[in-house]
């Protein structure tokens, strides 16, 4: 006897506005009833409309973007507001040296982000005049911009017609309508960028539309404990009725653990006036552009460099600490050593600075809280020293 075939388990609309452009009509299941209007209700009484980007300057909006991806809103908020305050316009961005835009920065991690913003800034200064693009498809080639960003850019300071698919809203969709394929692969995304584009309302409401799927995805619609009654989609969510909508969305099986990696982060002190050596990074690589603290594989090879700086005069061991990026962890073990070095010009890798100065410089997390310890000259007895 022949097998019945499964019906696929991503469940695509019938009938929306962008249906057959997307070609979704010789699927079966129907998107939920009204989805944009009820979403679009929702939002004007029950979303968010305080927060401090929701401007139809594109400057703004483009900033918000970048400084979100990646980072809660309740984080980017000062961030935003220092940021704004230091380079008020998409000008006085482009102007900035690096160092200024990389300090301002430090601690939203992400460090590519803010190089890209300050280069995508640049170039809307110098080949758009200083306005942006104002269409989605001309704003993804700039620097940092990706389709998604792109559309909120459009739709918020232009009306554009355009679908927008971060994270929160691959999260809605996938819940709403049911789609259990896994998330992030090729073949789910550009589902759900067919989905995104069949469901969207006419231009008049895109602002609101699109500003509700991000204020579901924030503050209802959350990853865990989702606030499932005050939903809008309450009564029919795939998701919701099915029992477990925190099964959704189903994750491509992620490595077990990070991988691991170690260095021996030099803290080089000249003594006696305090000054420590940092070094700028390359462009590409671990905390692109920011200034950091030498690395080493060993600690001999740390000595090394220290020795061939002036002589050693103290050294010591600091506790180590771990920092996880995405892809990989970091064993960080802090060697401090004092030396008395003869004055040396500042050279295009690396400069002697004093702690008031590393400190508006752009600096890895990491970096910066370690530089703020209160450490006494490395060759006077420490409390606690690390024995290996």
């Amino acid at each position: 006897m022949r097998k019945r075939r499964a019906a696929p388990s991503f469940l695509i609309p019938l009938g929306g506005p962008d249906a057959n452009a997307a070609g979704l009509g010789a699927l079966s299941a129907p998107t939920l009833p009204h989805f944009a209007s009820r979403l679009v209700r929702w939002q004007r009484q029950h979303g968010r409309h305080d927060l401090p980007w929701q401007v139809r300057d594109p400057y703004r909006v483009w900033l918000s973007e970048i400084m979100l991806q990646q980072t809660q809103v309740a984080t980017v908020i000062d961030y935003y507001a220092r940021f704004t305050a230091l380079f008020p316009t998409v000008q006085a961005l482009a102007e900035a040296p690096e160092d200024a835009v990389l300090a301002a920065w430090s601690g939203l991690g992400y460090y590519q982000r803010a190089c890209n913003l300050h280069r995508c800034a640049q170039i809307v200064v110098e080949t758009h005049g200083g306005a942006f693009p104002q269409t989605a498809e001309s704003l993804a080639t700039l620097p940092g911009i990706g389709p998604s960003t792109a559309a909120a850019i459009a739709v918020f300071c232009f009306d554009e017609r355009a679908a927008i698919l971060d994270g929160n809203v691959q999260r809605v969709l996938c819940r709403s309508h049911g789609i259990d394929d896994p998330v992030p692969t090729t073949a789910t995304t550009r589902k759900l960028w067919s989905l995104a584009r069949s469901l969207l309302p006419e231009a008049q409401d895109m602002a609101a539309y699109t500003q509700g799927l991000m204020d579901l995805g924030a503050t209802l619609c959350k990853p865990r404990q989702p606030a499932c009654t005050e939903c809008p989609f309450a009564t029919d969510c795939r998701a919701h009725l099915a029992g477990d909508p925190q099964r959704l969305p189903v994750r491509k099986a992620a490595r077990k653990s990070r991988p691991q990696r170690s260095t021996v982060m030099l803290w080089l002190r000249n003594s006696p006036d305090g000054l420590c050596w940092l070094e700028k990074r390359p462009q590409l690589g671990l905390w692109p552009g920011l200034w950091s603290l030498p690395q080493f594989d060993a600690t001999e090879q740390a000595l090394q460099f220290a020795a061939q700086i002036g002589p050693v005069i103290g050294q010591r061991e600091l506790a180590p600490f771990r920092h996880a990026f995405t892809h990989f962890e970091l064993t960080v073990r802090p060697l401090l050593v004092d030396v008395q070095a003869q004055p040396r010009a500042a050279e295009p890798q690396g400069q002697w600075l004093a702690l008031e100065q590393a400190a508006q410089l752009g600096l890895p997390a990491p970096v910066r809280s370690l530089l703020l310890q209160q450490v006494p000259p490395a060759d006077a007895p420490p409390p606690a020293v690390l024995h290996k």
